[in-house]
């Protein structure tokens, strides 16, 4: 449905960029490699248990659809897979699973690598090992993207400065449209749920849905504070988050050694990931953070997640791109790679450096396998 504006629509979507005008024009995802993600392991294989822990690297299959393709190569309950994080199906993705198997030996990889090949679609399994425990999500350490732009149309100089200006200063932590479904869905489908809370609904949409709605809140405060010019700089009654972890402190009155922290990157400011509770931030801070949250849709979606039972917490709105290297591949044609935090997204980064169309075949999904 069309939304009003201020709706859901506007919500999840339309988010200003901070680092000024585009400087290019370019195409995605002409092939799967051009978009390649592989996941950086948060710990090593235990090497014993009754879990199966899988490397695998795919094309033309997300997440999700391996899961259950690896419950049925196994012959398993779906909830016996686990895995740390999504992946895109249009992409060149590596990723681990585990496929818990007490008192089993594995089943034949070859077998599982066959049942995923044809249309698009394959499957390799790199590496295996035994581990004691089921792979939880978030369990990984980040990921690692190297993306090919196509049909490049810009000023060199121009896009090497920005590349640049993204290197030194980082770009906006928005989470990326793929959290909010086909036109933003996902939130329109979330102020229905919490409508009708008693309506029975799988656990795994459900989370899905609380998921989007947090995001969507979250990406208001910051499209506020990119407006502002605030969002790496920090306000008075500011939440801190040290870089490389998700521990905050604060706030705390203004200080030079807090304005080098924050310069320094050592910390990055935060806005609220919704729930239950008073906003931990005080001051010019919480008043922005109310503002942007006002409207109708916003506070059906407050009140919603806070009766769902979460409680508040805390995310950077400043992203910095580790590891950020850029190549000429040809004169219309630009490999960028870059490492990211768990739960950031690459579109973030793209985004600040102008329109790029997604060029991804829109054929359907592979169909769910069948089967145990």
């Amino acid at each position: 449905m069309a939304a009003e504006p201020g709706g859901s629509a506007d919500i999840a979507a339309g988010t200003p960029t901070a680092h000024g005008a585009p400087v290019l024009s370019a195409t995605i995802r002409q092939h799967p490699s051009d978009f390649r993600v592989d996941e950086i392991d948060g710990f090593e294989a235990s090497g014993a248990g009754e879990h199966l822990l899988l490397t695998i690297e795919k094309t033309g299959m997300n997440t999700a659809f391996v899961a259950r393709l690896l419950a049925q190569w196994a012959d398993v309950d779906g909830r016996a897979v686990g895995y740390a994080g999504l992946k895109d199906r249009h992409a060149l993705t590596t990723q681990r699973f585990t496929v818990q198997l007490p008192g089993r030996d594995a089943p034949d990889i070859a077998a599982l690598e066959a049942m995923a090949t044809g249309h698009g679609q394959s499957l390799r399994v790199l590496a295996q090992a035994r581990h004691a425990r089921k792979l939880p999500r978030g369990a990984l350490a980040g990921n690692r993207f190297m993306l090919t732009l196509r049909d490049v149309a810009g000023d060199v100089a121009a896009i090497e400065a920005r590349l640049q200006t993204i290197a030194t200063r980082g770009v906006p932590n928005y989470f990326g449209e793929q959290r909010f479904g086909h036109d933003g869905g996902n939130i329109d489908k979330a102020l229905r749920m919490f409508a009708a809370p008693r309506r029975r609904m799988d656990r795994d949409q459900r989370a899905m849905l609380l998921s989007a709605a947090r995001s969507a809140l979250f990406n208001r405060v910051l499209a506020a504070r990119v407006d502002a010019g605030d969002w790496d700089t920090g306000l008075d009654g500011e939440v801190w988050m040290l870089d490389g972890s998700r521990s905050v402190f604060g706030p705390e009155p203004a200080s030079a050694e807090l304005d080098a922290r924050v310069a320094a990157q050592d910390i990055h400011p935060t806005a609220p990931l919704w729930g239950r509770g008073a906003l931990r931030s005080t001051g010019e801070a919480r008043a922005r953070e109310a503002a942007a949250l006002d409207d109708p849709q916003a506070l059906a979606l407050r009140e919603g997640l806070e009766t769902a039972g979460l409680s508040q917490e805390r995310r950077a709105t400043r992203l910095q791109p580790g590891e950020l290297q850029w190549t000429w591949q040809t004169r219309d044609q630009l490999q960028v790679s870059f490492v990211l935090p768990a739960g950031c997204y690459a579109t973030s980064v793209l985004a600040e450096l102008g329109t790029i169309g997604n060029v991804a075949a829109r054929r359907p999904a592979p169909d769910a396998p069948t089967g145990g």
